[in-house]
C-alpha cells in the first residue's frame, strides 16, 4: 500500500510549551515548572538502540554529506551493526539524492511505513513522500507532526544506530526530536569560517540546554589540497573549530578536506565510502564513526 497521498493529507496539530521554554527570561520559575510538566515524555523508538543526530547551526556546511558517510562508516566498521538514516529536513530533503533512493514506501501489516534500503542502510525521508519538485509549505506545527510520523510510524527496528540528519538551525524540528525521543548524542558540523562557527556554537549550546550530549565537532572543508602541486589552501580559514572545542570542552572528531570526489559522490547517489572505501577521505569518515561508537559505548559502560 502506497502512503504518499495519505501522508500529505494529514491534518494533525501538535502544540508544545517548548516555545516558551526556549525563552525562559519571559516566564517565572513556577511557570517554567508547570510548562515542563506538560512536555511530552521521551519514549524510545521501537527497535532502535541508539539515536545520533548530526546538526549544524548553518546550512551549506556539509552536514548531510557528513550524516550519510557517518552512517555508512558505522556500518563499515562493524558489519554486525544495523544502521538506519533519517532525513529530518522536511523543507529540503537530501537523502533521496545522496542515497540514490526515491520510491514511495509501502505499509506493513501494522500500518507502519517500511524504510527504503540502499548500501545496507534503512532510509526514510520526507522526499520519499512528496513529488521531487513539490515544495513543502507548512507551518511549524505541521512540521512537528510530520517528524513524529517519521519517528513513530516507520518500522525502523531492529537497529543498533539511527543517524538523524537534522535541518540547519535550532528550530521546531530540533526541539521536537530532542524532547520526544532519547537522543544518545549530537555531532556538530561546521566549516572553519567564523560565521559558520558562530552558529555551530549556538547549535551545540541548544543541545546542551535540552540535555542531549554533544559527542564532538566535525570540521568540514578544512583545507583544499591542489591535485596537481599538492599546495594546501585554507579557503574558509584555518583551525577555526579549535576555538569552539576549547571554549566548550568538546572533542574534535575529525577534519574533512574540501574534495570534489566527496561532493560528486553525494550528488550522484554514490557516496565516497561506497565507491572508494579505502581512500584517505573515506578513512577519515570511518575514523569519525569509530570515535562516535566508542563515545557511545563509554556512555553505556558508565551507566551500567
Amino acid at each position: 500500500m502506497k502512503v504518499r497521498k495519505t501522508f500529505l493529507n494529514f491534518g494533525e496539530r501538535i502544540f508544545s510549551d517548548a516555545y516558551k521554554l526556549s525563552f525562559p527570561r519571559y516566564v517565572s520559575g513556577q511557570q517554567q515548572e508547570h510548562m515542563a510538566r506538560g512536555l511530552p515524555k521521551k519514549l524510545p523508538i521501537a527497535g532502535v538502540e541508539k539515536v545520533i543526530v548530526v546538526a549544524s547551526g548553518k546550512g551549506g556546511v556539509g552536514k548531510s554529506t557528513t550524516a550519510v558517510n557517518l552512517a555508512l562508516g558505522l556500518a563499515a566498521n562493524d558489519e554486525s551493526k544495523r544502521v538506519g538514516l533519517l532525513d529530518a529536513d522536511v523543507y529540503g530533503p537530501s537523502l533521496p539524492t545522496m542515497m540514490n533512493v526515491n520510491e514511495e514506501p509501502e505499509l506493513n501489516k501494522q500500518n507502519l511505513m517500511i524504510p527504503l534500503q540502499n548500501y545496507g542502510l534503512k532510509c526514510m525521508s520526507m522526499g520519499f513522500l512528496v513529488e521531487e519538485n513539490a515544495p513543502i509549505v507548512w507551518r511549524g506545527m505541521m512540521v512537528m507532526s510530520a517528524i513524529q510520523k517519521l519517528l513513530r510510524q516507520v518500522a525502523w527496528g531492529p537497529l543498533d544506530y539511527l543517524v538523524v540528519d537534522m535541518p540547519p538551525g535550532t528550530g521546531d524540528t530540533q526541539l521536537s526530536i530532542s524532547q520526544n525521543i532519547p537522543v544518545n548524542g549530537a555531532v556538530i558540523v561546521s566549516t572553519p569560517q567564523d560565521i559558520a562557527l558562530l552558529d555551530a556554537r549556538k547549535g551545540a549550546e541548544m543541545f546542551r540546554k535540552v540535555e542531549v550530549p554533544v559527542l564532538g565537532l566535525v570540521q568540514n572543508m578544512s583545507v583544499y589540497v591542489c591535485p596537481k602541486c599538492g599546495h594546501h589552501e585554507h579557503i574558509f580559514g584555518k583551525d577555526g573549530i579549535d576555538k569552539i572545542a576549547t571554549a566548550m570542552n568538546l572533542d574534535i572528531l575529525g577534519d574533512i578536506p574540501l574534495n570534489k570526489h566527496i561532493r560528486e559522490g553525494c550528488d550522484s547517489g554514490k557516496p565516497i565510502l561506497v565507491t572508494d572505501p579505502n581512500c584517505p577521505e573515506s578513512l577519515i569518515y570511518k575514523d569519525i564513526a569509530r570515535k562516535v561508537a566508542e563515545i557511545l559505548k563509554n556512555q553505556r559502560d558508565k551507566i551500567t
